[in-house]
């Protein structure tokens, strides 16, 4: 007779293989996915196909070009503000639902706090200011 607990680990693990399983099915997947668009397509390199493009515009002059980097800080920001909004919505679905309240207001609030942390900081070295 076996023991429980290797009955219950054997159970615990067969069902780990199902995932596993379904991990390797994908990868499968995309990689039988490429290897046909490999085969299938057409290989017909001309002069205009090896040219750069972007936006429509034929490149001219140089590949290097200067970028400003406070355009890069407004797009983090952005990114920032987006995942607090992210947090933000289910938090007010789940506020009020019954022994959540107290509990998930002092969460947000030291999420918020974090992010008011973040942006002060910015603030004082100069980050926001567009100049």
């Amino acid at each position: 007779m076996r023991e429980p607990t290797v009955v219950i680990a054997a159970g615990y693990f067969r069902s780990y293989s199902v995932v596993g399983l379904l991990a390797v099915v994908g990868v499968l997947f995309v990689a039988v996915a490429f290897g046909a668009g490999r085969l299938l397509r057409p290989v017909v390199p001309t002069p205009e196909k090896l040219l750069t493009y972007e936006c429509g515009v034929d490149p001219v002059g140089e590949g290097w070009a200067h970028t400003q980097v406070r355009y890069y800080v407004y797009a983090f920001l952005y990114v920032v503000f987006a995942v607090d909004s992210i947090f933000l919505f289910p938090w007010a679905t789940v506020f009020a639902a019954p022994g959540y309240g107290a509990t998930t207001l002092v969460e947000m609030f030291i999420f918020l706090g974090f992010l008011a942390v973040g942006l002060l900081y910015a603030y004082k070295k100069g980050v926001l200011a567009w100049t």
